[in-house]
């Protein structure tokens, strides 16, 4: 008499639709509208595969199309979900009058980014009362390396993973990015020890940042930063910039009663 054999259960895989779903709406964030030819070309996803995808996702207001109805970018209900996750986010709802604070102290930009895997997201921000701005958004990512928000999250890793989330051939953003992964982790290593980190012109010409990680959590994943033309940076207003980071990094961690992990 034969047996029956009952196959060992085996973790389910992503599906795959959905995944080529998030996979564009990803491409289009980050690298703008695009055809359908166009889509397909960058996502390797067939044209008779992403019709009925793009049709799907246009109808239920995730995509939109321009004018002509050929090239197709985020529809408004990306704006909706992106807005309910602003809304709820509660290290979000602790750090607005932080960021108020530090731009009434600065008068210059501020942002708030998360770090998301190897890169920053920025996640608020408060522009600076004078008529020279930086020209950034929330939702933009970046490398987490090239930006003082990036390096002082990065600074408050062990070692090793720091080390392993810095790679080793590094695509400039800017003609003062720095390339070399030795020199970005000894940035980083500076970084620890002054307890704020920087970077010049290295994300966006002309703009020099200075940035703190924010002790709300055990394990710090939330950072503050402040952005400064360098034509409006001297010496005084530098050292205002860094004790008032500093400042809100130290009263933050005495009331949350926690230190940051290294």
């Amino acid at each position: 008499m034969s047996q029956i054999q009952i196959a060992a259960p085996t973790a389910a895989g992503p599906v795959k639709s959905a995944a080529r779903a998030l996979d564009l709406l990803d491409e289009i964030a980050a690298n703008g509208p695009g055809t359908q030819l166009q889509l397909s070309t960058r996502l390797n996803i067939p044209k008779s595969s992403l019709h009925a995808l793009l049709r799907t996702m246009t109808d239920r207001g995730w995509l939109q199309t321009d004018p002509t109805g050929s090239v197709y970018q985020l529809g408004i209900h990306s704006l909706v979900v992106s807005s309910a996750y602003l809304d709820g986010d509660p290290v979000l709802a602790r750090a607005a009058s932080v960021l108020d604070e530090v731009a009434a102290a600065t008068e210059e930009t501020v942002h708030l980014g998360r770090l998301d895997g190897s890169d920053v997201i920025y996640t608020a921000k408060r522009e600076s009362i004078h008529p020279l701005r930086m020209h950034s958004a929330v939702g933009r990512r970046l490398p987490a390396y090239a930006t003082s928000l990036g390096r002082a999250l990065l600074a408050e890793l062990p070692v090793e993973r720091r080390r392993s989330m810095v790679p080793e051939h590094i695509n400039a953003i800017t003609p003062n990015t720095t390339t070399d992964k030795d020199a970005v982790l000894e940035i980083i290593d500076r970084a620890v020890v002054q307890g704020y980190a920087t970077e010049s012109e290295e994300s966006c010409m002309g703009v020099r940042c200075f940035g703190v990680a924010l002790p709300f959590t055990n394990q710090a994943v939330d950072a503050l930063s402040v952005a400064v033309p360098i034509s409006r940076l001297d010496n005084g207003r530098e050292d205002l910039i860094i004790e008032t980071l500093l400042s809100v990094k130290a009263r933050l961690a005495a009331v949350h009663g926690n230190s940051l992990v290294r």
